[in-house]
């Protein structure tokens, strides 16, 4: 259950159990085949906090065609929401990335994931804490450890005395989550956490980023 303050407990409490009512059909029936085999997409991983956050800023961006919440970074085999939650299985929450190259580059994606959260923090982020809320960036090659290397090398920098709070790790595995958390944000903005928390800092990250923003109008 996601860390929430006094004031929105009680809505988030009720719209969680209704999420968890749809557990007898957990397994998300998204057909990712079509942006695995499309040429141009290309893939990202990280880990930042609850995934309804996550997903919902990097979708709102020119370029991601697709971002899906789901589990990564631990070490057992087909996690659930509620087996992320003890803490036990290693995994974050994380957000999977389809995302156009010639659009918006792998260092725009890394600095749209610091620019979004508090950068020193471990363990969570805002209210979400433990260790299935950790911060990750996952690399899938050199290439992309090198991008992440160096920002964080840059932001601790800029930060000292305070480091970066994220771990660095290389892509494994990406678990899909469950079907309800998919576009949790969007369709779910009266939510309790949603009002609270994910459109907030979902707000806040446009207001950094507007050149980076898909065009709405």
């Amino acid at each position: 259950m996601k860390t929430v303050n006094l004031i929105f407990l009680l809505c988030f409490t009720i719209a969680l159990g209704s999420c968890q009512s749809n557990n007898n059909n957990p397994t998300q029936e998204l057909d990712t085949k079509a942006l695995l085999e499309n040429p141009n997409l290309k893939t990202a991983y990280f880990a930042s906090g609850c995934f309804w956050c996550v997903e919902a800023i990097y979708e709102s961006i020119n370029g991601v065609t697709e971002s899906l919440s789901g589990y990564s970074g631990g070490h057992t085999q087909n996690p659930t929401y509620e087996d992320s939650n003890t803490g036990r299985t290693g995994h974050a929450e994380a957000v999977e990335i389809y995302y156009d190259p010639a659009i918006i580059s792998f260092e725009q994606l890394v600095d749209v994931y610091f620019g979004s959260q508090n950068p020193t923090q471990v363990n969570g982020q805002g209210p979400d804490k433990g260790s299935q809320y950790r911060s990750i960036l996952f690399y899938s090659n050199e290439a992309e450890k090198q991008i992440i290397t160096e920002k964080i090398k840059a932001l601790n920098f800029k930060l000292a005395p305070n480091k970066v709070g994220a771990e660095v790790m290389p892509f494994k595995k990406f678990w899909l989550g469950e079907a309800y958390h998919q576009n949790y944000e969007r369709l779910h903005p009266n939510q309790g956490y949603i009002k609270a928390v994910s459109i907030p800092r979902l707000n806040s990250f446009k207001a950094k980023f507007p050149e980076l923003l898909k065009d709405t109008h």
